[in-house]
């Protein structure tokens, strides 16, 4: 989904908005149709998840604060992310489940439920960049501390070239920054203050988003859930500064970064 088509998209009536949610289908049937790869089964959810979402807030009236119809949304979508439930079916393509959930939730809540307030731009500003970088200065010295003592970070530099440090900025700012703040604080803190206010929707967003690692190794990962929980605190500050989704981005891209290649 595009920047420029968001506005033509919400003119479109519901159960036409509903009918292009078929689309985000598209991806499965280039990569795995005609391959060994390819289920039939899989290939039903990745038409019928988007439907079937994007039809439940396809409601008149479901608009300004939370409605519960958004938290079965909201649900569907966390549950299918923390359980991995999609990963078997891109195989070795791991970013795809993410990609493709980020999509669909940004989808039925910024063309289909009209959501205000996500701040969803990527152009850069000054602004944002500066905020985006005072919460990372706020959050590194809690993060080192804390992960130093709990064992759960070491000082290791890795950054031994120009072209790894561009490599990770960029993998993780298009791969894993973006798709997880345009949901944990675009949408999911967003509908949250609606209903909740700033503060609490703040802490449940990060709380939420800390456990979104809890199966990021063997066991529960409290260590991590614990950090990323903290850093979630961090980043949703960075967004609701000027609700700018590209401050909570790059925050989000420089604390994994620093994590990377310095304290792996």
């Amino acid at each position: 989904m595009g920047f420029d088509t968001t506005d033509l998209l919400r003119r479109l009536p519901r159960p036409a908005q509903v009918a292009i949610a078929t689309l985000f289908a598209l991806p499965y049937f280039v990569f795995h149709a005609g391959t060994a790869a390819f289920g039939w089964q899989f290939a039903a959810i990745m038409i019928a998840l988007p439907v079937v979402l994007s039809a439940i807030v396809a409601v008149p009236g479901v608009l300004g604060r939370m409605h519960w119809r958004d938290g079965i949304v909201i649900a569907a979508i966390t549950v299918t992310y923390f359980l991995k439930l999609l990963s078997p079916a891109w195989g070795g393509l791991t970013f795809f489940p993410k990609l493709f959930l980020a999509d669909i939730v940004l989808y039925c809540f910024l063309v289909v439920r009209a959501l205000e307030g996500t701040g969803y731009s990527l152009v850069p500003t000054g602004s944002a960049v500066w905020t985006g970088m005072r919460e990372l200065v706020f959050y590194v010295p809690l993060a080192i501390v804390a992960g130093e003592s709990m064992g759960f970070i070491h000082f290791h530099p890795a950054a031994d070239d120009l072209d790894r440090v561009i490599g990770a900025v960029l993998l993780t700012f298009l791969l894993i920054a973006i798709p997880e703040e345009l949901f944990f604080r675009s949408i999911l803190q967003n509908i949250l203050e609606s209903r909740f206010g700033r503060r609490p929707a703040l802490l449940l967003a990060a709380a939420i988003f800390g456990l979104s690692h809890f199966n990021h190794g063997p066991g529960f990962n409290w260590k991590y859930v614990l950090l990323a929980s903290v850093a979630g605190i961090f980043y949703g500050r960075a967004w609701r500064a000027n609700r700018q989704i590209f401050a909570s981005v790059v925050t989000h891209t420089a604390v994994d970064v620093v994590w990377l290649l310095w304290f792996r």
